[in-house]
C-alpha cells in the first residue's frame, strides 16, 4: 500500500488514533499535515520527520470555518495540493439525555460532525480539480448500534455515516472516493481509565476476545487511501473485532 507523492491532512492527530493514522500514512509514503488544538501536533510532526518523511503541524479548531480554511490554505501553500483527508477529530461529553445540557450536545456535534462537513467541503474543490482524492472519516460502532449515555456522540457518528454515503455519490465521477471507518472498542486513553472489571466486561462483548489498537484503525485507513481500494466508495468499514457482525 504505497502512497508516494501524496499529501494527507489528518485532523485530531496529536495523539491516540489520529497519531497512529498520521504515522502509518507517513510510513507508506505520504507527506502528512498534522492537525490538533495543542502542541502535541508538533511532536507528531517531528516523529514523522524522524522517519524521513515530510511532516507539518498546523494547529486549529476544525469546528471553526476560519480555522479549517487556514488549515487547507496553508497545506496548499506548503505542498501545492491535498490528496487525502482523514476526518478523525472527535470528543465525548457523555451524559444521560435527561441530564444533557445544550452545550454538551452542541459541542460534540460541532467537533465530531460539523468538522467533517467543513473539512470535506474545503478540500473537495482541490480534489475535483486534480480528479483524484481520498476522504476517510472516523465514525464509530456507537453510530451503528447506539450506546446509553452517548446520544450526542452516537448521533454525530451516525451523521458521519450518512454524510459519507451522500458525498460519495456526489463526487464519484471526479475520481474521489469517500468512505468511513467504524472502530469498536480500542485500547486507548479512555479505555485505560476503566477498572479491570469494566475492561473484562467490554472484552467479553468482542467475538475476537480482545480490544483493538490504534494501529488496527490506522491500517484500515491506509488501505482505503491506497490504489488497492480504488473501487471502494460510500462504504463503512467496521474495525471492531466482530462486534457488529451480529
Amino acid at each position: 500500500m504505497n502512497l508516494p507523492n501524496k499529501v494527507a491532512i489528518v485532523t485530531g492527530s496529536g495523539q491516540g488514533i489520529g497519531r497512529a493514522i498520521a504515522v502509518k500514512l507517513a510510513e507508506v509514503g505520504d507527506t502528512i499535515v498534522v492537525n490538533d488544538l495543542g502542541e502535541t501536533a508538533q511532536g507528531v510532526a517531528e516523529e514523522i520527520r524522524g522517519i524521513n518523511r515530510q511532516g507539518l503541524a498546523i494547529l486549529g479548531d476544525v469546528s471553526s470555518t476560519a480555522d479549517v480554511t487556514r488549515l487547507v490554505d496553508q497545506t496548499i501553500s506548503a505542498y501545492g495540493k491535498v490528496d487525502i483527508l482523514v476526518n478523525n477529530a472527535g470528543i465525548t461529553r457523555d451524559q444521560l439525555l435527561l441530564r444533557m445540557s445544550d452545550e454538551e450536545w452542541d459541542k460534540v456535534l460541532n467537533v465530531n460532525l460539523k468538522s467533517v462537513f467543513l473539512c470535506t467541503r474545503a478540500v473537495l474543490r482541490h480534489m475535483i480539480r486534480q480528479r483524484w482524492g481520498r476522504i476517510i472519516s472516523i465514525a464509530s460502532i456507537v453510530g451503528i448500534v447506539g450506546n446509553a449515555g452517548q446520544a450526542n456522540y452516537a448521533s454525530a457518528k451516525a451523521g458521519i455515516i450518512g454524510f459519507t454515503r451522500s458525498i460519495a455519490k456526489e463526487v464519484a465521477s471526479r475520481g474521489i472516493t469517500v468512505n468511513a471507518i467504524a472502530p469498536g472498542f480500542i485500547d486507548s486513553a479512555m479505555t485505560q481509565k476503566l477498572s479491570e472489571k469494566q475492561r473484562q466486561e467490554l472484552t467479553s462483548r468482542i467475538p475476537l476476545g480482545y480490544l483493538g489498537t490504534p494501529r488496527d484503525v490506522a491500517d484500515a485507513v491506509a488501505f482505503l487511501a491506497s490504489e488497492e481500494a480504488r473501487y471502494i466508495t460510500g462504504q463503512v468499514l467496521s474495525v471492531d473485532g466482530g462486534m457488529s457482525g451480529g
